[in-house]
């Protein structure tokens, strides 16, 4: 069975290693964290965490997503230690395929990280099985629920309680080469979400973007719809589920779902104007290099790609995803947590405050890694804090309320991270494997929802 891309095969490794760490579904969600619950608020109204010798060395770990990612986050921290004279922060950044197994042996071992990066579909496993300090009171006493974007809101809070905290939002939008559609005198893909390409525009462009020498092509009009961060996407715009009300159920067995996978599996399969993940790996390039170098003329990624994007000295630009029903994407982003043993809960809330801060975030915001997570930086007035025309192409401030108005990313809610899994695999057997969609489908969803019911 062929690879997915690169990415795709860090976010299975991510999940996979995690799969085990949850014990069910929200409803028993605080019953392993209410000694925890009180503790953490006792430990606020006391002063807990302070050393002795009046210095605290806190442990951070995060994935490294780039060494550009890296080099921001070390940035931010140097800014926090200044700040708090009293905390050293000791960072690890750890490569993303070995991020997981190595914070899962930690916190097996007794020596976790008092403070960590916590993916959105971990979340709330980690809560689950009580490893993550309930923050709730800390939260409660510098920061209102209701100053937060939604998607943030639901992703952050679990049956009314705070255990991790977001810096950020990212999204799946669309990237392209300026010079691509100049040459082919085509007018830009729109950033307004009132203006969005409908499903049949899109194809029609990357139709005319892709280019073939005889048998070969050499210039394909987009690359990313088939990994299923982004397909989820297209789902939503097509009113589409991957859950159902409750997360008790996978919704994914509908025609709405049918429509997109085809859809999207007819870009390569039917119209040849997106190449497969193989092709990436044979030539050894990642979708931003496609871009970069003409080998494709579109590329569907993630919001955090600009970052890299923006130094590639090349004229790229950003719109919303092209729709089936309405203009959607999804946000999430990791959420900062705190290990339930950590010694320092104290200081650890002082760098998980940090990290939310609106000076933290908006220095990344500025570099084209994030988009903000709070209701204010999406102002007028807000926007002039983080716009960076350096970073930030034409048309940009076109696409804020895409990124505000996000719906929450589905997976981010749910308990039992193996279901990733199971999604994924079977959908390599549609994408490469010639099998039915309704029999893929079919058999997600029993899975799916045996993963589900199960305790």
């Amino acid at each position: 069975m062929k690879k997915l891309s690169i990415f795709l095969v860090h976010v299975l490794v991510f999940v996979l290693l995690f799969s085990g760490c949850s014990n069910g579904g929200s409803k028993n969600s605080d019953a392993g964290n209410s000694n925890e619950s009180s503790k953490s608020e006792e430990q606020v109204k006391k002063g807990e965490g302070k050393s002795s010798e009046g210095k605290v060395t806190l442990q951070f770990m995060g994935w490294e997503a780039s060494p550009l990612e890296t080099e921001s986050v070390k940035k931010g921290l140097e800014t926090f230690m200044s700040s708090n004279p009293n905390i050293k922060v000791e960072y690890t950044p750890v490569p993303n395929a070995q991020y997981a197994s190595k914070l899962l042996t930690m916190m097996a071992g007794g020596a976790a990280p008092d403070v960590f990066f916590c993916g959105t579909d971990t979340y709330r496993a980690f809560q689950s099985k009580g490893e993550l300090l309930d923050l709730t009171a800390y939260f409660d006493s510098e920061y209102k629920i209701d100053d937060f974007i939604p998607s943030a809101v639901e992703i952050m809070r679990i049956n009314g309680r705070i255990y991790g905290v977001s810096s950020c939002t990212v999204s799946p939008v669309l990237y392209y080469n300026k010079e691509i559609f100049d040459k082919a005198g085509l007018p830009y893909p729109p950033s307004n979400p009132d203006k969005a390409w409908s499903w049949e525009e899109f194809v029609n462009v990357a139709k005319k973007l892709t280019i073939k020498d005889g048998d070969k092509t050499t210039q394909f009009g987009v690359y990313g719809l088939e990994n299923f961060y982004m397909t989820t996407a297209a789902i939503l715009s097509n009113g589409g589920k991957v859950f159902n009300n409750d997360i008790s159920k996978c919704a994914l067995n509908t025609s709405e779902t049918k429509q997109v996978l085809q859809a999207i599996l007819d870009l390569r399969k039917k119209e040849g104007v997106s190449p497969e993940a193989m092709f990436l790996e044979q030539i050894g390039m990642k979708g931003s290099q496609m871009l970069q170098t003409g080998k494709i003329g579109m590329l569907i990624d993630g919001s955090w790609a600009l970052q890299e994007l923006a130094q590639m000295k090349f004229p790229v630009g950003v719109g919303v995803l092209p729709k089936f029903k309405d203009a959607v994407t999804h946000g999430q982003a990791h959420v900062h947590a705190a290990w339930a043993k950590t010694p320092n809960p104290k200081e650890a809330w002082a760098l998980i405050s940090f990290l939310s801060s609106e000076k933290y975030q908006t220095d990344l915001i500025r570099a084209g890694l994030w988009m903000p997570n709070r209701r204010s930086l999406y102002t007028e007035e807000g926007i002039t804090k983080w716009y960076n025309k350096d970073a930030h192409p034409e048309g940009f401030k076109e696409l804020v309320p895409y990124f505000e108005k996000a719906q929450v990313y589905p997976q981010a809610l749910n308990y039992k991270n193996k279901v990733n899994d199971i999604i994924n695999d079977e959908l390599e057997a549609f994408w490469y494997d010639n099998q039915p969609i309704d029999q893929v489908l079919a058999r997600i969803e029993q899975k799916v929802n045996e993963e589900l019911a199960s305790k």
